[in-house]
C-alpha cells in the first residue's frame, strides 16, 4: 500500500535515535536518580510525545502533498537544507562528557507526562519530523498521509524499543559513556553522516525529476 525504503528509513532512524539529546538525557537521569521503572516511565511519555508529531506532520504535510506537488517539493527542498545543517552541526559537535541532571523524585504516572509533555513542546523535535518523514514519501503519493502516519509511528516504535531498554540500563550506559567520551563523538558523527547522506539523496532526486 506504500512505497517506502524501509532499510534506508530504519537504519537512518535508530542512527539518529541513539544519539545522547535531551530526551535520551531525561531517560537516563529519571533512571539513575529514581531507578528502571522511572526511566521506562519517562521513555514511554517521550515515545507517546512522538506519536502527537506524527499526526501533526501526516495531517498536515498529507494535506500539502495532495493539494499542491510543487509546494510539497519546496518543502522537501527546505527540509533538506534543514537536515544538511543538522548534519553539519553534529559533525562539528565538540568532543566532551556526558551531563546527566539531577532529578525530583515524582510518580511515574507524572514522569509519563512529564516526557510525553518535554518532547510534545520541543519545537526542535516538531520541525525534524517535518524535515525527515518527508524525505521517504513520494511526491506522487497515492496514500501520502497514510504512509506518513506508518513512518511516523515506527519511528516511535524504534525509539520506544532503544530508549526503554536505556532506561533500564541506564546507569551502567552512563557509565561507560562517561569513560569512554570518544565514543560520543562518533555518534554523533555517524548521525551527522546519515542526516547529510539524506539531504544529498533528496537534492539528487529533484535534480533528476524522480
Amino acid at each position: 500500500m506504500i512505497d517506502v525504503n524501509w532499510t534506508l528509513f530504519v537504519t537512518a532512524s535508530l542512527v539518529l535515535i541513539v544519539v545522547p539529546g535531551q530526551d535520551m538525557i531525561l531517560v537516563m537521569s529519571r533512571s539513575i536518580a529514581q531507578g528502571a521503572a522511572a526511566g521506562v516511565a519517562t521513555a514511554t511519555g517521550i515515545c507517546s510525545g512522538l506519536v502527537v508529531h506524527t499526526l501533526v506532520a501526516a495531517l498536515g504535510v498529507g494535506a500539502l502533498i495532495q493539494g499542491s506537488p510543487w509546494l510539497y517539493l519546496g518543502l522537501q527542498g527546505v527540509g533538506a537544507a534543514y537536515l544538511a545543517y543538522m548534519g553539519m552541526q553534529l559533525l562539528r559537535a565538540p568532543q566532551g562528557p556526558l551531563r546527566l541532571a539531577g532529578a525530583v523524585h515524582q510518580r511515574p504516572t507524572r514522569m509519563f507526562f512529564d516526557g510525553a509533555l518535554s518532547n510534545i513542546c520541543n519545537p526542535k523535535i516538531a520541525v525534524f519530523y517535518l524535515a525527515f518523514l518527508p524525505q521517504f514519501v513520494a511526491p506522487d503519493a497515492t496514500h501520502a498521509t497514510l504512509s506518513l502516519l506508518v513512518l511516523g509511528l515506527t519511528f516511535a516504535g524504534l525509539a520506544l524499543l532503544v530508549k526503554g531498554p536505556i532506561g533500564l540500563g541506564a546507569a551502567a550506559l552512563s557509565g561507560w559513556l562517561r569513560s569512554h567520551p570518544q565514543a560520543l563523538v562518533w555518534l554523533f558523527r555517524a548521525s551527522g553522516i546519515v542526516l547529510l547522506g539524506l539531504a544529498l539523496q533528496l537534492a539528487l532526486q529533484q535534480r533528476l525529476g524522480q
